[in-house]
């Protein structure tokens, strides 16, 4: 019998310890010391306290550079050092095997998961935009070519949405970038990666002039340049004339990505697009007619900003609209320059200021934050091991698994854990709890029609999995088009969340079930008792739908029209600007005191962080204001603190952190979801279904939102994830209850509409109870023991989980019922026939 679960063991224990795998290590450890352990020849000792000593010196700000110095100067190859750590066997140039490895070592040095700038900081610089590269824009024109820019450093540093940077407009022509988990002191090609315009050019090489050397002088039109060649272990350095002005350039390419040649090296694939293809072909068929004019074969340049790549031969006309950029490329270096090429710079970027900087949460938000978390994880796991005792604790072990996946695959992407972030693990953990609710309610029904505990075990499975596989697959729906038209944080909870929803799946229906099976089906556990709670309600809901439909989309309206007469006064900081205050003191300020005693004298809202110039001891306090109030804030902060001692140094106009790109992605995602939501529930049920589900979940958002600003709240970055969240909830409870109708439609034959809505209703009252009971817990945790943005987050979750379950009872439902006129007939001449699955239905023939 055990045998039948040996499979589910296997993959549960190898899936949980690939993920553990990712998630190790948990803490940073310096540089030196884990180059240090790593080391396999005995003398690296010796080669580390020379860097030491560079480091106290003050030749080099850290060991990492300092060791790659040492190897630079002394043609040192590292990698004699570290026999275990496999390099490209086809790279010679010692500097770039250097640099791999000591990157390497660096990476493998950190914690798999970073945390956030809201929680550990990071490194900020200000790019400033060459005054001469603007020439005579307008000043809308200049407007555009900065949105532009940051849009795309944007798509650069934050590729799949997970790194949660800070990108936003400092007065007309500048840009601040804040990356969390980073410091340029040991990443100091972090910036210029950054700012690189990525200007690509296919040139043309002198078709019989060769330099011998670097200075040698060039035909008019014609420059020398020089690139490395490396051919199997051969390596040199090769001069040639190239053409100053481009035939083509990098406007014409569609799509680059990385690949390998036949030597294992990485190259970089271009795709052209139409007019390109044309272009490259008309180009290549002119260096064939010069081949046969001059008898050698041509070759073409490609030139990346300045530095010639590559100038492969051309024997023929080449129209397939391809190319290709060789050169000595590691495979993290390809993957970056494929990125730079797919998002091009045309404005030149200077650094005008490098800083480091501390979390934008106070320490004592940060501390009362996972104080809140502990709380709320504690009355959760006493709440589940009261109600349900055995079955409560192996919920927990499940729970705790699914947390632990989720987390060593935003690891395994190289994600950075912020507020946004633990709201999309937040809603993974709900739809875990409701997921494990679910399939205890459905095994106790099985127990009830006096079915033995292994039946009652198998029958509950068999008949929840509809329900989970829906619900799930909704919550996808809405988190791939987060995904695919989201940007910046709307996309990175996308991909957290549709994590969530694949580890929910496999640790209900695998690691949960097999936990149940291992201790029932040997008969080690005779009983499974649960608490009782509302097993046997026969409450007509319907009776008031009318009233609570009326009064509910009242304070929709009402929600609304506040939205409409405050207009931009809803936006915080993050989504609208304002005034930067910068400032020196003598004696260091809470965050926490900063924002309570501004927020006293009702001088708006602030984001107050502290940054240290790189290279400095000098630290300066940067606060972030409302619009034409740096000056009120100053004004009460001095009085508040007369010892600190605040010396006005300098003030900004910034941009909006989260523009308005961000905020319309949302939107749109939002509502392509609702619209992909609406036909998988119309092909799964029936279109009254899709109609109700999309009901419910506007309503959902528009009273969260209504209510919010209701409560005189402003809206902050960390608030896009919170409003997302809520729809996923909303969605996920209405589709349970959908699910029981569609069942009690086809096993209760003779019943009216009216009665089977309300009759599935107060079946899954029970799980819709308990659901919102355990996930209140832990938001109402965190609205009590949190503070600042924590507690706006959590505001929004306790209305989110109210708003959601009253509409799956008062709004969805109704919705259904009068779509069909109240009418069983209208549905039952609709597909309303749950698909019979192969896998389902196999596992009961081999019975």
């Amino acid at each position: 019998m055990l045998g039948k679960l040996t499979w589910k063991l296997a993959l549960s224990v190898i899936v949980v310890a690939w993920a553990v795998l990712y998630l190790v290590p948990t803490r940073d450890t310096p540089f030196e010391e884990y180059a240090l352990a790593q080391a396999r020849v005995e003398n690296f000792s010796s080669l580390m306290e020379r860097a030491a000593q560079r480091v106290e010196d003050g030749t080099a700000p850290t060991a990492f550079i300092a060791l790659r110095d040492i190897a630079q100067e002394e043609q040192i190859d590292l990698s004699r050092y570290f026999p275990q750590i496999n390099l490209e066997a086809t790279l010679v140039n010692i500097n770039r095997r250097n640099e791999i490895l000591l990157h390497h070592l660096l990476d493998n040095s950190r914690s798999a998961l970073q945390l956030g700038l809201d929680l550990r900081g990071g490194v900020a610089f200000t790019l400033e935009v060459d005054p001469a590269a603007l020439g005579d824009r307008t000043a809308d024109e200049r407007a555009d070519a900065l949105r532009k820019a940051i849009q795309i450093i944007g798509q650069r540093v934050d590729a799949y949405g997970v790194a949660e940077p800070v990108i936003r407009p400092v007065g007309d022509r500048r840009i601040e970038v804040q990356l969390a988990g980073l410091n340029t002191q040991d990443n100091p090609e972090v910036v210029d990666a950054l700012r690189k315009p990525a200007r690509l050019d296919f040139r043309l090489v002198h078709p019989t002039l060769e330099p011998a050397d670097a200075d040698a002088e060039p035909p008019p039109g014609f420059e020398v340049m020089t690139m490395e060649v490396e051919r199997g272990d051969r390596f040199w350095t090769e001069h040639l004339f190239i053409k100053r002005i481009p035939e083509m350039t990098g406007e014409m390419i569609a799509n680059a990505f990385p690949s390998m040649d036949e030597y294992g090296n990485f190259k970089v694939l271009l795709r052209f697009t139409s007019e390109g293809r044309t272009r490259f072909a008309e180009i290549t068929r002119g260096i064939e007619q010069e081949n046969r004019r001059t008898g050698r074969l041509g070759r073409m340049a490609i030139v990346l900003d300045g530095v010639l790549y590559s100038a492969p031969t051309v024997r023929q006309e080449i129209a397939g609209g391809s190319a290709e950029i060789t050169g000595q490329f590691s495979r993290r270096e390809a993957l970056d320059l494929s990125n730079v090429l797919n998002n091009p710079l045309d404005l030149p970027l200077t650094v005008a200021e490098l800083f480091e900087v501390g979390p934008t949460l106070a320490e004592d938000s940060i501390r009362s934050a996972q104080r809140a978390a502990v709380i709320a994880i504690a009355l959760v796991a006493a709440f589940m091991v009261t109600y349900f005792t055995i079955g409560g604790v192996l919920a927990l072990i499940s729970l705790s698994i699914n947390l632990i996946i989720v987390l060593g695959v935003l690891a395994s992407i190289g994600a950075t854990l912020t507020l946004p972030g633990i709201a999309g693990i937040i809603l993974t953990v709900g739809m875990a709890v409701d997921a494990n609710i679910l399939i205890f309610e459905r095994i106790r029904e099985e127990l009830t029609l006096g079915k033995s505990l292994p039946a009652a075990l198998q029958g509950g499975f068999e008949k929840v999995f509809s329900t989970i596989f829906d619900a799930n697959v909704t919550t996808l729906m809405t988190s791939g088009a987060m995904i695919f038209f989201g940007t910046g944080p709307v996309k990175g909870f996308g991909i957290t969340l549709a994590i969530g929803v694949f580890t929910t799946m496999f640790t209900a229906l695998v690691v949960s079930r097999l936990l149940l099976e291992m201790l029932i089906l040997p008969g080690y556990l005779k009983k499974l008792p649960m608490g009782s709670f509302l097993t046997k309600s026969d409450w007509d809901f319907l009776q008031w739908r009318k009233p609570v439909f009326a009064a509910s989309w009242a304070i929709v309206l009402i929600g609304v029209v506040t939205i409409g007469i405050k207009g931009e006064q809803i936006y915080g900081i993050d989504f609208v600007g304002g005034d930067e205050l910068l400032l020196e003191f003598q004696e260091r300020l809470d965050i926490a005191d900063i924002r309570a005693a501004v927020t006293e004298a009702g001088a708006g809202e602030v984001n107050p962080l502290y940054q240290s110039q790189i290279g400095g001891e000098r630290e300066i306090l940067k606060i972030q204001t409302e619009f034409d109030r740096a000056q009120e804030v100053l004004g009460v902060l001095r009085a508040a603190f007369p010892e600190a001692a605040l010396e006005f140094v300098g003030e900004n106009r910034i941009g909006p952190a989260v523009g308005r790109e961000i905020r319309m992605n949302a939107f749109m995602a939002i509502g392509i979801s609702l619209v992909l939501i609406l036909l998988y529930v119309a092909f799964r049920f029936e279109f009254g279904y899709g109609v109700g589900a999309v009901v419910a979940t506007i309503h959902d958002i528009l009273l969260t939102i209504g209510i919010f600003v209701l409560s005189d709240r402003q809206f902050s970055a960390p608030m896009v994830a919170a409003i997302l969240l809520i729809a996923g909830y909303s969605l996920n409870d209405t589709i349970v209850v959908f699910d029981r109708i569609r069942e009690e439609l086809q096993m209760n034959t003779s019943g009216s509409l009216k009665k089977i809505v309300n009759l599935a209703i107060n079946k899954v009252l029970t799980r819709s109870i308990l659901t919102s009971f355990t996930t209140l817990l832990a938001a109402g945790s965190l609205y009590v023991f949190g503070g600042g943005v924590v507690n706006d987050i959590a505001f929004t979750f306790i209305i989110g989980i109210l708003t959601g379950t009253l509409s799956s009872i008062f709004i969805a439902s109704p919705v259904f019922y009068w779509w069909h006129r109240g009418d069983r007939r209208h549905v039952e001449s609709s597909h309303d026939i749950a698909p019979n699955y192969e896998w389902v239905a196999g596992s009961k023939a081999s019975r």
